[in-house]
């Protein structure tokens, strides 16, 4: 009997527990984490006699993809792999975050994996699972059949008259209003809990990045050590080399958390002057090289490329990065002329 892997959350983690096994052809594990394998990728498979598969070199088509591994730490990729069903492992502990985050529920992501978070179950607690669920379908079935009446208690006046088919004008106009309205709404809905989930928290991370470079000490040594590479073009177009590689950006890329860093701290010192303001725009190009370098699969598999043209793509761009991560930085500097005059 195959036996299928139990994977609860780790510390300050979120989701789960998660149930997996091979089932049919779902039998890929892919795992997207910036070019390296996590510890947790050889013992699921053990357990599950999965395949391992890293997504940063192929593709898999969704149907044979048995669960996704990811380091994401609050954008894109902690829900697009929710949004397609596909169970979703992430070794970062990241919650409900990013543009996709209402498909990140507890059913199907789970975050903070370890080692230590994996274990075995046989199939007949998944089987067990599968039989309440069947039962439970049946009973609504059976509610679902019961004698229909003219209105319900788990829907609106408006939505029961919308799926009547002969609406009168009255009904039509009222439809119609309310659903431009409702669309005005969910807009205004939206805005508001992007700002609470994805902008003011961001704006508290740099304030806090801020308290700690100025209280503790950390921006005069960065001052000392990066001051002659922040203070000038070529020590900028340095960092922009650096971030650019292509066996180092897709460990630099999760989260953009590099780029925060850097960015606050040159920021502190064009602030205290030791730095000049001009090199601001030049700064952002050289420290933003390597963002979203690890999502380059993920953004290909969004495009519904094929397995080649992933495999060819993905060293395509990280490639292409690194040549024009110096030329685009030059570039920024010569913009930067007669800036803050």
């Amino acid at each position: 009997m195959s036996e299928n892997v139990k994977i609860v959350k780790g510390p300050g983690g979120y989701g789960g527990p998660l149930v997996i096994g091979v089932s049919g052809k779902k039998d890929k594990l892919m795992y997207v984490t910036g070019g390296h394998k996590p510890d947790i990728v050889d013992k699921i498979a053990e357990i599950t006699g999965a395949t391992p598969v890293n997504g940063f070199e192929t593709s898999v088509p969704e149907d044979e993809i048995m669960a996704a591994i990811i380091d994401c730490g609050g954008t894109l990729r902690c829900g697009i792999y929710p949004q397609k069903g596909i169970p979703t492992i992430n070794i970062m502990a990241t919650g409900k975050s990013g543009p996709l985050r209402q498909y990140i529920t507890e059913d199907i992501y789970v975050s903070s994996v370890g080692v230590d978070q994996v274990s075995t179950t046989s199939e007949k607690e998944s089987a067990s699972n599968t039989v309440q669920q069947d039962s439970s379908d049946e009973t609504e079935k059976e509610e679902e059949t019961e004698q229909e009446t003219t209105y319900s208690k788990d829907k609106k006046i408006m939505e029961t008259k919308a799926e009547q088919d002969n609406k009168s004008l009255l009904t039509k106009i009222g439809l119609a209003a309310g659903k431009v309205i409702n669309t005005f709404y969910q807009a205004a809905r939206d805005a508001v809990e992007t700002m609470l989930q994805t902008v003011i928290p961001f704006m508290g991370f740099v304030a806090l990045l801020i308290g700690i470079i100025q209280g503790s000490g950390i921006g005069d040594l960065f001052a000392n050590i990066m001051s002659p590479l922040a203070g000038n073009i070529w020590g900028l177009m340095a960092i922009g080399l650096i971030c650019s590689l292509p066996f180092l950006s897709p460990l630099l890329g999760p989260g953009g958390v590099i780029g925060q860093v850097l960015g606050t701290l040159i920021g502190v010192e064009i602030s205290k002057g030791n730095i000049p303001p001009n090199l601001a725009l030049p700064a952002l190009f050289a420290i933003n090289t390597q963002n979203a370098a690890d999502f380059i699969p993920v953004g290909l598999g969004l495009a519904e490329a094929e397995t080649k043209t992933i495999e060819v793509g993905v060293p395509s761009v990280l490639y292409s990065r690194f040549l024009n991560g110096v030329p685009r930085v030059f570039v920024a500097w010569l913009a930067s002329f007669g800036l803050y005059k």
